[in-house]
C-alpha cells in the first residue's frame, strides 16, 4: 500500500480533519455518500461565485460559460463509462430517479399485460419499488432472482425464471449491503441472447470498478455522483440511443422541447428531452472535479489500494468475538455488513460514533434481503479510497473495547 498517496490523497478531503465527540472522524459510512475533495467544493463555489447563470438559453457571457462547463460533465461522463455518446448521457437527480425515469418512460410504451420483468432479491429498494408500481399500473408480474447464502445471485435460478414473456431485466451491479459483485456481463449476455432489455444500477460500483458500458453491452447504466466523492442531486442515466429514441419523455417542462402550441408539443433531442426545467448546474459541473480526481489517481490504483485494504479488514474484523459478516462472495468490495452476538446493531452505531466512527445502521433499503438473513438490520462498515488499516484497527479495538466493557 505504501505506493498509494494515502497521506496527501486524505489532505485532499477537508471533512477528514473533522474532531466527532473529541476523537478524530473515521468514516466508514462510504456506501451511503462519500466525502468531497476540496476540488469538487472549489469548483460549485466557483460557479456561484463567478458564472452563475441557467444553461442552453442564454448568449450572454455567463450562460454560455455555464453552459459549456455543464457539458463537458457530459462528455467526461461519456468517457469515464465509454459510452458511444453524448446523447447517451442524461442528467439526473440520482440513481433513484434514473431507475424511475426507465421505467416510467417504458413502461408507456414497451409492456404488455402478462409480461415479466425480472429483480433480484439483493436489490436497493430504488430498484424494486419503481418496477412493482409499473408493474400494478399494468398489470405485468415481477419475478425475483435468489440471492444464495454466501450472497450471490443464483444464475441457475436466473436462467430458470426467464420465459417468453420476460421483457426486462433490473440487477445491482454491486451490493450496497453484501459488497457482492454480481457477474453483470454474463447476465446481460444472457439477456442480450432472449431480447430482453438490461437495466444496471451502479451506484455503488461507479467509485470502485471500471466501467464499461459498451464492454458490458447493456441498454441502461445507472449511477450517482455522489456515491464517487461528487455532490449530491446529481445522477446518471446511459442509454443506448436506439432505445433513448424511441422512449417518451419522463417529464414535460422547458428544455425538453422543440416547439409548444395548443395543437401539439414537439419533442428536443437526445438527451435534452428527458431533462425537462432547470438542472442541478452547480452540482453538475462539480460532478466533473469528482471523476478528474478519480482519474488523476488512476481507477487500476484506486482499486489495488481498495482491494487491499478490503482483505484486510475482513481479516480484522473476523478477529471479533461473535462478529458476524453476511454475505462471503469471494467477488466483493470492502462493504460489510455485519451482526455481533447479543449486541444490537443500533446501540453499536451510537456507541461508535461517541469513538468518532461513523457506521451505518438498519435494513440499508434492502428490507427483502434482511429477511432472507431472517434479520431486522445490521451494522455496516463500507471502505473507501481515503480509508486507512490504522482506522480499520481503530474500529477493531474500540469494538474489542466495547465487547469487554
Amino acid at each position: 500500500m505504501n505506493s498509494f498517496p494515502i497521506n496527501s490523497i486524505r489532505k485532499d478531503f477537508p471533512i477528514l480533519k473533522s474532531k466527532i465527540n473529541n476523537h478524530d472522524l473515521v468514516y466508514f459510512d462510504n456506501a451511503a455518500t462519500t466525502q468531497k475533495p476540496q476540488s469538487v467544493i472549489d469548483s460549485i463555489s466557483n460557479y456561484y461565485e463567478k458564472y452563475n447563470s441557467n444553461i442552453h438559453r442564454g448568449v450572454h457571457s455567463l450562460a454560455e460559460k455555464a453552459t459549456n462547463e455543464f457539458e463537458k460533465t457530459r462528455t467526461k461522463i461519456k468517457k469515464f463509462i465509454n459510452a458511444k455518446s453524448n446523447t447517451e448521457i442524461v442528467f439526473t437527480r440520482g440513481t433513484t430517479e434514473g431507475i424511475n425515469l426507465i421505467s416510467s418512460s417504458l413502461g408507456k410504451y414497451k409492456f404488455s399485460e402478462g409480461d415479466e420483468i425480472i429483480i433480484s432479491e439483493m436489490e436497493h429498494h430504488s430498484n424494486i419499488v419503481p418496477w412493482q408500481m409499473i408493474a400494478k399500473e399494468k398489470n405485468l408480474k415481477l419475478n425475483m432472482i435468489n440471492v444464495t447464502d454466501e450472497g450471490k445471485i443464483d444464475l441457475n435460478d436466473f436462467k430458470n425464471i426467464i420465459s417468453s414473456k420476460t421483457k426486462l431485466v433490473s440487477l445491482v451491479h454491486i451490493s450496497n449491503t453484501l459488497g457482492t459483485v454480481n457477474p453483470i456481463k454474463e447476465i446481460v449476455e444472457i439477456c442480450n441472447t432472449n431480447n430482453i432489455i438490461s437495466v444496471i444500477d451502479g451506484a455503488q460500483a461507479s467509485a470502485h470498478s471500471v466501467i464499461d458500458v459498451q464492454n458490458i453491452n447493456c441498454d441502461f447504466y445507472v449511477l450517482s455522483a455522489h456515491k464517487m466523492y461528487g455532490p449530491t442531486g446529481v445522477g446518471v442515466v446511459y442509454g443506448k440511443e436506439k432505445l433513448l429514441e424511441e422512449m417518451p419523455p419522463y417529464m414535460g417542462g422547458g428544455e425538453m422541447i422543440k416547439e409548444v402550441k395548443f395543437s401539439g408539443t414537439s419533442y428536443n433531442d437526445l438527451p435534452y428531452k428527458f431533462e425537462a426545467g432547470t438542472p442541478n448546474i452547480g452540482d453538475v459541473i462539480g460532478f466533473k472535479e469528482a471523476i478528474n480526481y478519480i482519474e488523476n489517481l488512476g481507477k487500476d490504483q484506486i482499486i489495488q489500494y481498495e482491494d487491499k485494504l478490503r482483505d484486510y479488514a475482513q481479516k480484522e474484523l473476523n478477529s471479533i468475538d461473535g462478529f458476524r459478516i453476511i454475505g462471503n462472495s469471494e467477488n466483493k468490495i470492502g462493504i460489510f455488513s455485519f451482526t455481533i452476538e447479543n449486541f444490537h446493531y443500533y446501540d453499536l452505531g451510537l456507541l461508535l460514533d461517541a469513538k468518532g466512527i461513523a457506521v451505518r445502521t438498519g435494513h440499508h433499503c434492502t428490507q427483502p434481503l434482511m429477511d432472507k438473513y431472517n434479520l431486522d438490520g445490521t451494522a455496516r462498515v463500507s471502505l473507501a479510497l481515503y480509508n486507512t488499516e490504522e482506522e480499520v484497527d481503530f474500529f477493531v479495538d474500540s469494538v474489542k473495547n466495547l465487547l469487554n466493557r
